[in-house]
């Protein structure tokens, strides 16, 4: 048996959570779901402290209407979901730009944006499965730098700092 490497497992996770292939097609998870977010636009938690009304079903609370504008109404929301996971996906697929930066070596910075992609993708009805699926990538990384794993690949570009 070998040892489990978590920052890899927690790669392999926070691509779930951004990119898989499903069909032939590249569909992302966090990108798709803000995509789908834009054009079937329901704030997921309406439901709670929601009046029921016969016709019309749950009506959101009152206390939720900064969450209705930002959702429904306009959707930053989803915009903010789908560039984070188009950043996290350049981040993971290791981008040869980003390839030499400090940031790809972090996994501080990446569970910070994994953070942020989970919050924003928990918000709107679409997201749920991005947000649980970044929430594992968290874990993941997180026991990687309890752990002090260092990635591989990394090691070969520390100091490089873009000179070639």
């Amino acid at each position: 048996m070998g040892n489990l490497v978590w920052h890899d497992l927690g790669r392999f996770i926070s691509i779930t959570a951004s990119v898989f292939f499903i069909s032939m097609m590249l569909l992302s998870d966090a990108v798709w779901s803000s995509f789908f977010g834009l054009y079937y636009r329901k704030f997921f938690w309406d439901f709670v402290a929601g009046t029921l009304r016969d016709p019309g079903g749950i009506q959101p609370a009152p206390g939720v209407a900064v969450f209705i504008t930002l959702i429904v109404k306009a959707p930053i929301i989803q915009i903010l979901a789908m560039i984070l996971g188009l950043m996290l996906v350049a981040l993971e697929y290791s981008l040869p730009q980003v390839k030499g930066l400090a940031i790809y070596r972090s996994f501080v910075v990446r569970i910070v944006l994994l953070l942020f992609q989970s919050f924003l993708c928990i918000l709107y009805y679409q997201g749920t499965n991005a947000s649980l699926w970044s929430l594992i990538a968290i874990g993941c990384y997180t026991r990687a730098q309890l752990l002090g794993e260092v990635m591989e690949e990394a090691k070969g570009n520390r100091g490089k700092g873009g000179r070639a």
